[in-house]
């Protein structure tokens, strides 16, 4: 009865996995379906501890530790999660993955070492082979990709949380693809070896795999370049899923398996979704240092410049107030000066002077997919006012005002007009179409991909330069005493 009442647990958990995953596509529903994911999730973790029987009907013990792990967990991520800024939401969710990718590898070196002990019990018996024998390949096949890819997610997540906060910077060097493709070569041969071999004799290239899946999952993502961040987590975060959901495989449990493949699946697609918004391959963001400081100084040599206008403040508000329809394209900058909330109270404002506004949200703009519409859902801006890119672009013709916050890539011309480019093919707000553009940022500096913005010096465009935060609250005042 008790294993039936189990069975009703993982099966109503996984109904709400999925059924929260409908939800957290539209942006109006995404709260709700996080919380019943949750509650789902909840549901699986106690009846798992409470219902659980093995073969032989023992039930989970030390729940001293089951409970210590819980609340010290749970305690972390909650502290964690309200105190984290808004720029910092990337790295956050980096890590967050990466712990992930950890525990599904740890899953996976537990398990080898119950075969390996069982296999010296065996021996002590005399059927040490006859042990192996039995011992289900399939299931050491999992142990491995699970460690594999648990590594691999665990490492580069932490090499992406030390490059969206700073503390790392992108690092390559000629022939580094040569040796990442000895290193996969090798991890897979020794993952090989050890399914012929016997458990015993294969502890140490085992913990070998672990180590060079570690330096493969640093050496991948160090050299990609911060324009291709957002992909990267993407693709992370569905191998964590695909790790969880060797686990699932592992122990039987199939909601760990249905929620491993619900991330893997998903992240899969928002991986081809963000390479599809960049118009580039995922072999060509994970190979070519996109964004990276190499071609980022090529592409700033390759620009030029030029000479560029400044408006002040009491001109944008005039631009502003008697426009007719106003396009804000917010970016990274906005982010980091926490300025989301100042920048809805400018929206209303304007609307209460009949000015039409809107928010175009490129794919990728931030540090993670998705990061500018938490960023505007957080200053409760109406969703409906968030136009994606094709939406947006076909809008900007009509546009008497571009306001842009911080973005830099995104709206870069080169991306369309400069085959030298490293941007070059990668779709992007066409702003330029607008009658007026007026760029915010704190100065000429490029964006993070490194090169320079032609849009910038085009006559139609003027600059405006400060803190966000500081420059739309002087913007407010200025619009409010028209």
């Amino acid at each position: 009865m008790e294993l039936n009442i189990l069975t009703v647990c993982y099966l109503l958990a996984s109904v709400s996995f999925i059924f929260g995953l409908k939800l957290l596509s539209n942006p109006a529903t995404a709260r709700r379906g996080n919380s019943i994911a949750a509650a789902g999730m909840a549901l699986a973790i106690f009846g798992t501890i409470f219902l659980y029987r093995d073969e032989n009907g023992n039930s989970l013990h030390n729940y001293g530790w089951i409970f210590g792990g819980l609340v010290i967990g749970s305690i972390i991520g909650i502290f964690a999660a309200k105190k984290v800024k808004m720029t910092a939401m990337p790295e956050m969710v980096s890590l967050f993955n990466g712990m992930g990718g950890a525990c599904a590898a740890l899953i996976s070196i537990v398990e080898f070492n119950h075969l390996v002990h069982g296999f010296k019990e065996a021996a002590y018996a005399s059927d040490g082979f006859s042990f192996f024998s039995n011992v289900d390949k399939t299931t050491l096949l999992i142990i491995l990709l699970g460690l594999i890819i648990g590594s691999v997610s665990f490492s580069g997540s932490m090499i992406a949380w030390g490059k969206l906060n700073g503390r790392i910077k992108d690092f390559n060097f000629k022939g580094q693809h040569i040796i990442n493709n000895l290193l996969i070569i090798l991890i897979f041969g020794l993952a090989a070896f050890i399914l012929i071999a016997s458990p015993e004799e294969t502890v140490l290239y085992f913990y070998a795999i672990v180590a060079l899946s570690v330096i493969y999952g640093i050496s991948f993502v160090m050299p990609i370049g911060g324009a291709d961040m957002p992909v990267v987590i993407s693709l992370l975060n569905s191998f964590t899923g695909v790790a969880a959901a060797c686990g699932g495989f592992l122990y039987d449990n199939k909601v760990m398996l249905t929620g491993g493949i619900l991330v893997g699946a998903a992240g899969t697609l928002l991986t081809i979704l963000m390479c599809k918004a960049m118009n580039r391959s995922l072999l060509n963001v994970l190979i070519g240092s996109f964004g990276g400081s190499a071609n980022g100084s090529a592409g700033a040599a390759q620009q030029g410049g030029g000479a560029y206008k400044e408006i002040s403040l009491s001109d944008t508000a005039m631009v502003m107030a008697y426009a007719n329809r106003i396009m804000i394209v917010p970016g990274y900058g906005l982010a980091v000066a926490q300025a989301q909330h100042v920048c809805h109270e400018l929206e209303k404002t304007l609307e209460a002077k009949g000015v039409e506004v809107k928010y175009a949200i490129h794919p990728v703009a931030g540090r993670m997919p998705g990061h500018m519409n938490v960023l505007l859902a957080e200053a409760d801006v109406s969703y409906d006012k968030l136009l994606e890119m094709e939406q947006a672009n076909d809008e900007l013709k009509t546009t008497d005002v571009v306001l842009v916050l911080g973005a830099n890539d995104v709206v870069n011309p080169a991306a369309k007009t400069d085959p030298g480019s490293p941007i070059f093919g990668m779709p992007i707000l066409e702003v330029e179409e607008a009658k007026t553009v007026i760029v915010n940022k704190r100065s000429m500096k490029p964006g993070y991909a490194g090169i320079e913005n032609q849009l910038f010096f085009q006559p139609k465009t003027s600059m405006l330069f400060g803190d966000a935060k500081k420059v739309l609250q002087d913007l407010l005042a200025e619009v409010r005493n028209l």
